[in-house]
C-alpha cells in the first residue's frame, strides 16, 4: 500500500517503476509523489545501458489524472455505441456480468462468449490471461487467432526455421557494418528499450544504414544514409530480384546455403525464371516496387558482400496481403548472405517475441489460462504449424473475421451464433479492420463487458464498464527482451476513484461465478514466484531497486548454436535445416501459400482496376503520439502530432490542397474528415493516415476521429497477416 503518513505527508518521495505501455519499450520511470499525488515523471539516469523512456512515458501523469478516466464501474442507459451511462456499485456491475455470462452459457452454450483482447498496458500479472483463464474454467470461449502486429513474420519464422524465435539483442547491432532498415522505424515505435541508442553507436562505430520505406521516416532521417522508396505491398518483389543479382553474379553464399539450409534450388529456379519463364530480374522488380533497378542491384550487391550485416525486416511490410512472403524473403536473403547465427547479422523479423518466450534468459512462473475445453478434439488449421499451440485450433476464427462471425454465426459456417463479448486489452472497435462493420456487428450481441481505463470507442459500446487501474496504481513486473531487463512496476499511489486491478477484478468475478481453484497467491506471491524462477535475484532486492538490468556474456544471437554443432543441434524444422522450401507449405496446397518465397500481388494494389475510383495506396503508420489507441487524449501528446493524412506534394497539388485543408479520405467501406499534411516524406501514390485515434462518426458515418479502419478491409492473408497496409483511397478537398 502506498499511503502518506506523518513522517512523509509533504514530503517528496520518489519511486523507481517500469513502464509496460505496449509501445514496443519496457522502460524506466522515476515518478515524483508527494501526498499521494504524482508530480513529475522522469526516466533511468543511473548505471548503463540507461532504460531510457519516451515521451509517452514521461508524459503517463497525464494519463493517471486524465479527465476521460473511468471513475466507477457503469452500465449502458442509451443505445450501445451512444456513450451514455450511468453509475453503479461494483456489486451490481459483477452481479450484472456473472448473471449473463451464466444466462448466455445457459441458453446457447459457452461457444456464444467471445473473449476479445490484446497486448494493452499489461506486465506478466496483470494480463488478459486472467479473463482467458476464467472463462476457461467456467467452461469455455470462443478465441481469436492472428497476432494484428506480426502474424505473417510469425509464420514465417516458423516454415523457415521451425520456431517463432529468430531475434538478437539489440546490442548485437555494434557487430553490424551495414543495417539495412525495412520498414523499421525504431525511432518512432521503440522496438526495445535503446534501439535507437544501439544504431546510433553503430553509426559511430561506421556502419552504413540504407533505409526502405513508402516514407521518410524519422528513423530514415535520424540514421539513414539513403532512402529507398518502395511501394506498399511490393517488397518481396524487390527482395527476390536482389536474389537474382546474388545468384547471376554468384555473390551467393553456397557454403552456408549448402551446410545449413534445405530447398535453395527451387527458389533459386523460381528467382531465374526456370519455373515461369519469367526472370525476376531488377527490371521487372523496377516496374512493381518503383524502385529503380539499380538502385535494387547496388543494395543486393552491398548486402552480399558486407559482413556481417543486419537485413532488419520490420514489421509493417508483413502487414500486408501476402506479408508472409515478405518474410520469408527476408529470411531467403539472409540465408543466401550468410548472416544467420552469427554476430552482427540479423535472422528475422526486428520484433523477438516475447510472448512466445523469446527471452535470452530466464523468467519465472506466472498465472495464465490453462486452454480452453471447446478447442480439445478440434483439429489443427489446415495453414498451421505444430508449434502455434493452441492459436493452430480450427475452433479459433481470424481476428479480421470476428465481426463477420458475429453477423452471420452459424449459418456463414462459424462455430457458434454469438451473444456476449467480454473485452479486456484492446480497444477493439478501433484497431481491427472495417471498423464500420465491426460497429453494425457490435450492436447485434446481447451483452458487451469492457474492462477499460478511459472512454474510448470500444468502451462507448459496452453493457457494463470496469474501471482499471494505470500501471502507477498496481504492482507488476515488465520484462525486456531485445534489450534485456526486469522491471518492477511499482503500485506508487492508490488507486484513484473505484478503480481496480485486472487481478482484483478477475478473481472477484470468479468468486461470483463459483468458480473453484481459479487462483491459491496473493498479488505479492504471484510476482515472487515469477523472480525466483528468473535471473533476477533476491526479490525483496529487487522490489527495493525497481529493476533488475540483465548483464550476458555476449550480445544474444538466435541459431548460433545451431551453427557451432552442424548435425548436432539441428534447426527444429522437420529437415534439421533452414528450409527455404517447406514440403509443409506444398502438402497444405493453399493458394497464394507456396512452398518458396515468392512475390504474390496483392488485392487492392496499384495495378488493380479498382485503382481508377481510388487510385492512392494506403498505409496506416504507427505515430510517437500514441501506443496503439493509447495516450489518445493526453493534451502534451496531442500538441506534438496532430492526427493528420500525410499526403506527397504532387499528389495534393493535383487535388487544390494544400497544408492544413480538411480533406475527405474514402472508399466504398468508409469515409473520414480529415487534416491533411502536404510533405515530401511520403512518395507520390500513396498516403499515411497514422493508426490508433478514435472512431467519431458523425450523423451521417463520416468518421470525425481519424480512425484510418474505417477504410480497410477485414479480410486475412492465407497464413494470417492482418492486412491494414493494403487497400485503396481516394482523398478530396472539402
Amino acid at each position: 500500500m502506498v499511503r502518506s503518513t506523518k513522517k512523509t505527508a509533504g514530503m517528496e518521495q520518489v519511486f523507481v517503476t517500469a513502464c509496460n505501455s505496449h509501445c514496443g519499450g519496457r522502460c524506466l520511470l522515476k515518478v515524483h509523489v508527494k501526498d499521494g499525488v504524482i508530480t513529475r515523471v522522469e526516466t533511468d539516469d543511473e548505471d548503463e545501458p540507461q532504460f531510457r523512456a519516451c515521451f509517452r512515458g514521461r508524459a503517463y501523469r497525464q494519463r493517471v489524472y486524465d479527465p476521460n478516466r473511468l471513475k466507477y464501474p457503469m452500465k449502458r442507459v442509451g443505445e450501445r455505441g451512444e456513450g451514455k451511462f450511468e453509475r453503479i456499485s461494483w456489486d451490481e456491475a459483477l452481479d450484472k456480468v456473472a448473471g449473463e455470462l451464466r444466462r448466455v452459457k445457459d441458453t446457447y452454450g459457452p461457444a456464444s462468449i467471445l473473449f476479445l483482447q490484446g497486448g494493452a498496458d499489461t506486465g506478466v500479472l496483470q494480463h488478459r490471461d486472467l479473463i482467458e483463464r476464467l472463462l476457461g474454467k467456467f467452461g469455455g470461449f470462443q478465441g481469436w487467432w492472428g497476432t494484428a502486429s506480426f502474424e505473417g513474420g510469425l509464420f514465417a519464422t516458423l516454415a523457415s526455421y521451425g520456431t517463432y524465435l529468430s531475434g538478437s539483442t539489440r546490442d548485437d547491432l555494434l557487430n553490424s557494418r551495414l543495417i539495412v532498415m525495412w520498414g523499421w522505424d525504431p525511432v518512432v515505435t521503440v522496438q526495445e528499450c535503446n534501439t535507437s541508442w544501439y544504431l546510433t553507436q553503430a553509426r559511430e562505430r561506421g556502419a552504413k544504414v540504407i533505409a526502405v520505406d513508402p516514407r521518410y521516416t524519422d528513423s530514415a532521417a535520424t540514421f539513414a544514409d539513403q532512402w529507398i522508396p518502395i511501394i506498399p505491398g511490393t517488397d518481396t518483389a524487390m527482395l527476390v530480384a536482389m536474389a537474382y543479382v546474388m545468384i547471376t553474379e554468384e555473390l551467393h553464399n553456397k557454403v552456408f546455403l549448402d551446410t545449413y539450409t534445405v530447398g535453395f534450388e527451387r527458389f533459386r529456379d523460381y528467382v531465374l525464371g526456370m519455373e515461369d519463364g519469367i526472370p525476376k530480374t531488377p527490371g521487372w522488380a523496377e516496374g512493381i516496387t518503383g524502385v529503380p533497378a539499380q538502385t535494387i542491384t547496388n543494395l543486393a550487391r552491398q548486402y552480399a558482400t558486407i559482413k556481417p550485416a543486419a537485413l532488419v525486416a520490420g514489421i509493417a511490410p508483413g502487414r500486408t496481403a501476402y506479408g508472409e512472403q515478405y518474410h520469408r524473403a527476408a529470411i531467403a536473403l539472409a540465408a543466401m548472405t550468410g548472416n544467420i547465427g552469427v554476430h552482427g547479422g540479423w535472422a528475422g523479423m526486428s520484433w523477438q517475441p516475447r510472448g512466445y518466450g523469446g527471452y535470452p534468459y530466464k523468467v519465472g512462473k506466472r498465472l495464465t489460462g490453462e486452454g480452453n475445453p471447446l478447442e480439445v478434439g478440434a483439429p489443427p488449421r489446415k495453414e498451421s504449424f505444430p508449434a502455434q499451440g493452441a492459436s493452430a485450433s480450427s475452433f479459433r476464427i481470424h481476428c479480421t473475421k470476428v465481426a463477420d462471425a458475429i453477423l452471420k454465426g452459424k449459418s456463414g459456417g462459424y462455430p457458434a451464433d454469438y451473444k456476449l463479448a467480454y473485452v479486456i486489452g484492446t480497444n477493439y472497435v478501433n484497431q481491427y479492420l472495417d471498423t464500420n462493420k465491426i460497429a453494425m456487428a457490435l450492436k447485434k450481441l446481447e451483452f458487451i463487458v469492457v474492462q477499460e481505463q478511459v472512454m474510448t470507442a470500444m468502451a462507448r459500446f459496452a453493457d457494463i464498464l470496469l474501471p482499471t487501474c494505470t500501471i502507477m496504481e498496481k504492482n507488476d513486473i515488465a520484462v525486456g527482451g531485445g534489450t534485456p531487463m526486469f522491471g518492477y512496476m511499482r503500485k506508487v499511489i492508490e488507486p484513484l476513484h473505484e478503480s481496480r486491478s485486472q487481478f482484483e477484478i478477475a478473481n472477484k468475478l470468479a468468486e461470483k461465478l463459483g468458480i473453484k481453484g481459479y487462483n491459491d497467491k496473493t498479488e505479492d506471491e504471484w510476482l515472487r514466484e515469477f523472480i525466483k524462477g528468473s535471473d533476477a535475484p533476491d526479490y525483496e532486492e529487487f522490489k527495493r531497486k525497481g529493476r533488475y538490468k540483465v548483464k550476458l556474456s555476449e550480445p544474444y544471437v538466435s541459431f548460433k548454436e545451431q551453427l557451432a554443432n552442424v548435425g548436432k543441434k539441428p534447426f527444429p524444422t522437420p529437415s534439421g535445416r533452414i528450409e527455404l522450401y517447406s514440403q509443409k507449405l506444398a502438402e497444405m496446397k493453399t493458394p497464394n501459400l507456396p512452398p518458396i518465397p515468392k512475390y504474390v500481388e496483392a488485392w487492392e494494389s496499384r495495378r488493380d482496376p479498382l485503382s481508377k475510383k481510388y487510385p492512392l495506396q494506403l498505409i496506416t503508420s504507427h505515430p510517437k503520439r500514441r501506443a496503439h489507441t493509447q495516450y489518445e487524449t493526453l493534451p502534451w501528446l496531442r500538441e506534438l502530432v496532430p492526427q493528420a493524412v500525410l499526403i506527397n506534394t504532387h499528389d495534393a497539388q493535383a487535388r487544390g490542397i494544400q497544408d492544413g485543408d480538411l480533406v475527405r479520405v474514402f472508399n466504398d467501406r468508409g469515409e473520414m474528415a480529415i487534416k491533411a499534411k502536404v510533405t515530401e516524406r511520403i512518395m507520390p501514390g500513396v498516403v499515411d493516415i497514422p493508426q490508433g485515434a478514435w472512431y467519431d462518426p458523425d450523423e451521417k458515418g463520416v468518421d470525425r476521429g481519424g480512425c484510418v479502419n474505417v477504410l480497410t478491409r477485414d479480410e486475412p492473408s492465407p497464413a494470417g497477416s492482418f492486412p491494414s497496409n493494403t487497400g485503396l483511397v481516394q482523398v478530396q478537398k472539402y
